[in-house]
């Protein structure tokens, strides 16, 4: 079982993620954490180890299975956290964009989405891993979209309500489609192509607003 784990295997346990409680445990988690960013960043999920994720925090192997039993849940459990960070960073924009014309609000979104991905590099390798949990993934997906159709509630001309769900499913589905073009191999197209993105998602939306 032991070399297994120190393979980096993504055998599963029942025991769950643990949730320190003295900050020396919390700032080890922490340790451990910004390590496992950098390690699924570089090597793609797949590829990614425990043993280097252990090693690149300065940490036992040990140490990280006592707090991630699995890569698997290590991977789940940054996820949630991006993903709560991209809900409050909609929900903030929402609250921004109240009274706001709604070309200002597109542009508010790409602008943070874009240092919301520079902070977070580990975000689109997490989000297109194929062992995602289905519940998980919709709730996510759920509150999302529930940021997203605020935001088009309170810009003005505000979207009409009717198409507001759509809308905010079409905007979520663009979001991650600039997100993979940010991860892009050829950082020449990444800026152009998103600006293109965003031009495309906000012409559409200031159509419906209008209409």
């Amino acid at each position: 079982m032991a070399s297994q784990k120190a393979s980096g295997s993504d055998e599963k346990e029942e025991r769950p993620v643990r949730t320190p409680q003295r900050r020396r445990g919390r700032e080890r988690v922490a340790a451990l954490v910004e390590a496992a960013v950098a390690v699924f960043a570089e090597q793609g999920y797949e590829a990614a180890t425990m043993t280097e994720i252990a090693a690149r925090a300065g940490a036992s192997i040990g140490s990280l299975y006592q707090f991630f039993p699995t890569k698997e849940q290590l991977a789940a459990e940054l996820h949630a956290r991006q993903l709560a960070g991209l809900a409050e960073m909609l929900d903030a924009l929402a609250a921004e964009a109240r009274g706001r014309p709604l070309e200002a609000a597109v542009d508010r979104l790409f602008a943070r989405l874009v240092t919301f991905l520079e902070a977070h590099p580990a975000f689109v390798v997490l989000s297109e891993r194929r062992n995602i949990d289905p519940q998980a993934k919709k709730r996510a997906r759920a509150r999302l979209r529930g940021g997203i159709e605020a935001l088009l509630a309170g810009t003005v001309p505000p979207v009409p309500a009717a198409r507001r769900p759509a809308l905010a499913a079409l905007t979520l589905h663009m979001i991650r489609v600039a997100a993979l073009l940010e991860a892009d191999d050829d950082t020449s197209l990444r800026g152009p192509a998103v600006a293109e993105l965003k031009a495309m998602l906000r012409a559409h939306l200031v159509a419906a607003g209008d209409g």
